[in-house]
C-alpha cells in the first residue's frame, strides 16, 4: 500500500536532462552534481541513473565515500574539499578529488610524501566570496601546489558563478572574464558553468560543466520552469484527501485562525505537511491539484496536514488523489508561493515520504 505522502521519481527523465546538458555544452565533460542526497532524490539511485556522466560532484568527503562503497567508479569531486589531515587518507583510499580553497589545505598537502596520488581542483573566488582563493593570490598558490608531491599535475581550475540565474546581471560576465584572465598562464582543465551558466551564459562553457538542478528537471532561473527550458522534472509529490467537511461563513481554519471563510464552502484535509517537506510558509492561495484540478490552499500548513478549499470540487471525497507538485503544477510555482526556491522543496523531502520509482496508480493509492 502506498503511504499517505509519497514522491514519484521519473528516473528516465535524467537521461533526457543529461542529453540537454550535452546539447547545450557540446564538447564539454559533464560533472553531475549529486550532493545533498541527490538533491533529496536519493543519491544512490540518482548516481545509477546518471552513470553516463563523466564525473560526479558531492559536497563532502563522506558523500563521496558512500558512492565508492556502493560501487561507483566515476570520478568524484568533493566541492568543500577537506578540513583535516585524516581526510586526506580517505581521499586517497577512495580516489576522491578535492577542491582546494584555503591555505591550511596546502599546509596539509605539503606534509604528505605520497607521489602523484591525488587529483585536485584549485578553487578561485571570482566574486562569490565564499570558498576559494582571490585572483591576486592564485599564481602564488598554484606555484606552491607545483611542489606538492602528492598531487597529480596539472591541477585543474574551477570557479563558481554567484548570479548566473539573473540573465540581466553583468556580474556573471565579470566573473568569467576575471577567471579567464587569472588562469590564462596556467595549465589544467577549466570549469565554470553551473546549470544557469550552461543554459544562459555560453561564455561560461569550458572543459567541464557542473549541472545540478537542471538534471533534476528544475529551472535555475526564477522566471521560468524546467519544462519551459526543455527539461523533464524528475520528482512529483503526492498525497490524498483524508477528510471533507463543510465550513461556514465567518469560521476560521487552522492554527491562529488566520484564514476566515468569506462564504459557506467545503474544506478538504490533505495528509501532508511540513513534517513531510511541504513548505511551511506556503501562502493561502497556493495551488494544489485535487483529482487533477487546481484548488487553493487555505489556513496554515501544519506538521501533518494542509487544508484546501473544495468549492470548485463538490464531488471530492476522502481518498481522492492530491498532487502537491508534478504534472500540471511545477515545483517552481510552489516555491514562488512559499517565498523560497525549488531546490529547498526537493531537498526538504523527509524520510517518512515514500519514494516510488515510476508512476503509481493514483486512483488506488
Amino acid at each position: 500500500m502506498t503511504a499517505a505522502a509519497y514522491a514519484v521519481l521519473d528516473l528516465d527523465a535524467f537521461q533526457h536532462n543529461l542529453a540537454k546538458v550535452r546539447s547545450c555544452a557540446p564538447g564539454a565533460k559533464v560533472m553531475a552534481v549529486v550532493k545533498a542526497n541527490g538533491y533529496g532524490h536519493g543519491v544512490l539511485r540518482i548516481a545509477e541513473a546518471l552513470q553516463g556522466a563523466d564525473a560526479f560532484a558531492v559536497a563532502r568527503v563522506d558523500e563521496g565515500i558512500r558512492l565508492r562503497k556502493a560501487g561507483f567508479s566515476n570520478r568524484i569531486a568533493v566541492l568543500e574539499g577537506f578540513t583535516r589531515a585524516s581526510e586526506v587518507d580517505d581521499l586517497l583510499e577512495y580516489q576522491l578529488e578535492p577542491l582546494l580553497h584555503s591555505l591550511y589545505q596546502l599546509d596539509i598537502l605539503e606534509d604528505r610524501k605520497e607521489q602523484e596520488a591525488l587529483t585536485a581542483w584549485l578553487k578561485i573566488d571570482t566574486g562569490m566570496n565564499r570558498l576559494g582563493f582571490k585572483a591576486k593570490d592564485v599564481v602564488a598558490v598554484y606555484e606552491r601546489l607545483q611542489h606538492c608531491a602528492i598531487l597529480r599535475h596539472p591541477v585543474n581550475l574551477v570557479t563558481h558563478l554567484a548570479s548566473a540565474d539573473d540573465k540581466n546581471d553583468d556580474k556573471t560576465l565579470k566573473q568569467i572574464r576575471l577567471f579567464n584572465e587569472t588562469v590564462a598562464s596556467l595549465p589544467g582543465q577549466r570549469s565554470i558553468a553551473n546549470s544557469a551558466g550552461i543554459l544562459g551564459w555560453r561564455e561560461s562553457l569550458t572543459d567541464w560543466v557542473r549541472p545540478g538542478v537542471m538534471l533534476y528537471g528544475i529551472s535555475p532561473f526564477p522566471d521560468c520552469t524546467g519544462q519551459e527550458l526543455g527539461l523533464r522534472p524528475v520528482m512529483s509529490l503526492h498525497s490524498r484527501l483524508i477528510a471533507v467537511k463543510p465550513v461556514l461563513e465567518g469560521e476560521t481554519v487552522g492554527y491562529g485562525g488566520g484564514w476566515m471563510c468569506k462564504k459557506n464552502t467545503t474544506l478538504g484535509v490533505v495528509a501532508i505537511g511540513y513534517g513531510d517537506g511541504y513548505p511551511r510558509y506556503a501562502k493561502p492561495g497556493t495551488p494544489v491539484l485535487v483529482n487533477g484540478k487546481r484548488v487553493p490552499l487555505i489556513g496554515r500548513v501544519s506538521m501533518d496536514m494542509i487544508t484546501v478549499d473544495l468549492a470548485t470540487q463538490p464531488d471530492a471525497k476522502p481518498g481522492d488523489p492530491v498532487t502537491l507538485w508534478g504534472e500540471g503544477l511545477a515545483a517552481e510555482e510552489i516555491a514562488r508561493c512559499a517565498d523560497t526556491i525549488p531546490y529547498t522543496l526537493v531537498c526538504g523531502i523527509t524520510p517518512r515520504v515514500q519514494i516510488i520509482e515510476g508512476a503509481p496508480d493514483h486512483k488506488n493509492s
